[in-house]
This record gives C-alpha cells, structure tokens and sequence, in this order.
C-alpha cells in the first residue's frame, strides 16, 4: 500500500490537490509503450547542487525531445535554483522542482506532451517528470527514483511516467535525501522536516562512454 500511495502522490504536480482528477481525464486510450525500448543517450549533463550534496544528471535530447529540452530550459533560466526536494520516499523516490522554500509554490510553463510511450523504464537512478492524472500535464516537477519502479511505466492501460535522464554520478546523495524524517502538515506529505535546497543546477562535461 506504501508504493500505491506513493504513486498517486508523484502524480499531483502540487501536493495540495490535484487539479483535473476525475475518470474522465483518463478516458483515452494510452498509447502503446515502445517494445524494444532505447538505452538513454547522455544528450547534455548537469551538476545539480543541493545542501546534502551534489548529483550529476545525463539528459537524453535524442529519445525525448519534448522532455529533455523542457527540463533544459528550465536549466536554462535559472528556474531550479533555489527550489526544494519537497516530498521524500524511502525506497521509492525524491521531488522537486517545483517550491521554495517554505513550500511556496513556483509555477512552471505550460505542461508538456508525455513521452511515457517510448518506453524506457523507471529504473533505479532515472529521472522522470511529475504530473497531475492528466496525462499531459507535466511542466518543471520532476523525481528522481532510488529504486526500480516499474509500476510507473506507461503499459496498454497506463499513460505512465516519462523518463528522459539518469543520475551518473552522486547517486548515494539521492539516497541520503530519500530516508530523512519527513513530516505530514497543511495538506502536504512527505515533506523533509529540514528543507533540501537545490541550490544551483549547471552544464557540465558528460562522462566518458
């Protein structure tokens, strides 16, 4: 029940509500996944510092273009810096993107087109995009998962949830932020008791392949 609940959690961009929750945003008929799913290219690569440490991230442009390029943009004006990981599972995923400190909420861009199709999987260390249960509905919320989450992969009956990254580097500080205390207050859940602060994410060099 922990990971169910955990689930429909991921899928509120804003942990308050989610805005457009009913059957009928479910309605039509998710795309069929990608069966031979591509291995994640390392398009562009970013350090990501945060005040438990820093996490070094590989973009895939190549397979999700609509993705990649939403998340680079955001990187690109500055959007993450200073937001928070706000809402924190152990042995399921961390979030952010999308507060500041004292939980104020930072609005994003329009949504995006979910790319859940292609097919690549919630594995351990991708990084996917958040979303409310309206499928396309994506704009700079993102997690990070600390195990393989299969669950969150788009299937004949589920839209699922776009991967388009892959922490190469820092990934035990994604654990660390995963098992901290969190606390339930004012319709928020899973929140940190001691913020995490994104403080700065920048290009950086990729790995060698």
């Amino acid at each position: 029940m922990k990971k169910l609940s955990g689930l429909l959690f991921v899928g509120c961009i804003a942990l308050t509500g989610c805005e457009g929750s009913t059957d009928g945003d479910l309605t039509p008929t998710p795309p069929t996944p990608d069966p031979t799913p591509p291995a994640l290219a390392a398009d562009v690569c970013y350090l990501m510092k945060t005040t438990k440490g820093d996490i070094t991230l590989a973009i895939d442009l190549t397979n999700m273009p609509i993705t990649g390029k939403n998340f680079k943009q955001y990187v690109d004006k500055s959007f993450y810096n200073g937001t928070l990981f706000h809402r924190t599972v152990n042995n399921f995923m961390i979030q952010g993107g999308g507060f500041t400190t004292g939980l104020k909420s930072k609005p994003g861009d329009a949504p995006i087109k979910n790319e859940a199709a292609v097919g690549i999987s919630n594995k351990r260390g991708t990084i996917s995009m958040a979303r409310t249960t309206v499928p396309d509905s994506a704009t700079s919320q993102f997690f990070i998962n600390v195990l393989d989450n299969p669950d969150l992969d788009a299937s004949a009956s589920e839209f699922g949830y776009a991967v388009f990254g892959k922490v190469v580097d820092g990934m035990d500080v994604a654990d660390q932020i995963s098992i901290v205390p969190t606390k339930s207050s004012g319709g928020f859940a899973n929140t940190p008791v001691q913020e995490i602060l994104i403080n700065s994410v920048a290009t950086t060099s990729c790995p060698a392949a």
